[in-house]
């Protein structure tokens, strides 16, 4: 029997077939025109967002990059990374064009059928790096999250070619390819910090070995309120580089642990956040932050993150020169598939998956 309105799922089982069997997605459920959110979106009250929880008049640093070497700007950049974790560029080497032809592709991506997405489904896919999906593991999650993705693990140009969606492959492509040069100038600004000035091949591995970029949907949801685009997590990349639309609905964590901090939207930046891998490298100089994303009840939006990571087989740890002048060492080595594998074994917990690593 078809869902309806008034009563849009009797069971769990229902909603499972629709959203995930099914390929819908919550865009499938959004364009139902549902008048209340189905049960199993929706949080624990300790995991809504509390807007008196909101600091409105904090912000996290905005950074011009338009000269990248200015000593201004370097430690602006180290001291975002170390006390926020977070902070938005403006004026870097992405082109608008780019940012904005890889927004277009991400709302042509979810326009197309149902049948046609499913197509790049855990189910379906026919490589793990290509995954359509929605929420963040629904299989552990006691409640889901307002959320459908496309997530590509970049392998090869040929490779993309061959796997990925057509009708995103070549802005995303030029979205990554544009953007590593931006990479390699914050990861170097960030060594130089760390008072490692020379970066070999070794350390460029480790620090941004391998790539993937999400394409996230969050459609327009009834009581927003109740349910989460993203709940509470810290990245497991080493650094992540965000494009989001003009909607608005990101919040990161404050310095003071109860409040939040809105990430206002501003054209043509990007935002940029550590990762526990970077905080694990840097021995915690650098730090990885909560953060989570609202449902909106009256608008659509996306995001497009690109995740810089190690490389599944590379063993991750505070860097050795780090700890030769006596610094205490607070985290072990660890394989980073082993650490990935952690974090997506379970539902989004906060900063609990950095636990982990530590001695």
């Amino acid at each position: 029997m078809a869902p309806t309105v008034a009563e849009p799922f009797s069971d769990s089982s229902a909603l499972i077939d629709f959203v995930i069997n099914q390929g819908n997605g919550v865009k499938g459920l959004s364009e139902m025109g549902l008048k209340a959110l189905p049960k199993q979106y929706i949080q624990p009250l300790e995991e809504r967002m509390c807007m008196t929880n909101v600091q409105a008049h904090d912000s996290i640093p905005v950074i011009d990059m338009s000269n990248p070497e200015d000593p201004e700007v370097t430690k602006s950049i180290c001291e975002a990374a170390s006390k926020w974790g977070f902070f938005q560029i403006v004026n870097h080497d992405v082109p608008v064009e780019v940012l904005e032809n890889v927004k277009d592709a991400t709302y042509k991506f979810f326009a197309l059928p149902a049948e046609v997405k499913n197509k790049y489904s855990k189910e379906h896919s026919s490589s793990n790096n290509v995954r359509f999906g929605t929420s963040f593991t629904p299989q552990t999650e006691k409640a889901l999250e307002w959320k459908d993705y496309l997530s590509l693990f970049y392998v090869s140009e040929e490779e993309a070619f061959a796997l990925w969606p057509s009708v995103c492959r070549e802005q995303v492509l030029d979205y990554m390819k544009k953007s590593e040069v931006v990479i390699k100038q914050l990861l170097k600004v960030l060594m130089n910090g760390l008072n490692l000035h020379e970066i070999d091949e070794t350390k460029e591995l480790l620090l941004m070995g391998s790539m993937r970029t999400n394409l996230n949907y969050y459609p327009k949801c009834p009581n927003p309120e109740l349910t989460v685009g993203v709940g509470r997590h810290s990245d497991v990349s080493t650094l992540t580089i965000l494009l989001q639309d003009e909607i608005g609905g990101l919040f990161v964590r404050g310095n003071d642990s109860d409040n939040w901090i809105h990430v206002p939207p501003i054209k043509g930046s990007l935002v940029i956040n550590v990762g526990d891998a970077l905080q694990i490298i840097s021995n915690g100089k650098y730090r990885s932050v909560e953060h989570r994303v609202v449902a909106n009840g009256s608008k659509n939006r996306i995001s497009v993150p690109i995740f810089v990571n190690p490389r599944p087989i590379d063993m991750i740890g505070p860097f050795p020169e780090l700890i030769e002048n006596g610094e205490k060492l607070i985290y072990k080595q660890v394989l980073y598939s082993d650490y990935v594998k952690h974090f997506f074994r379970k539902a989004h917990d906060g900063k609990k998956t950095v636990v982990f690593a530590e001695l």
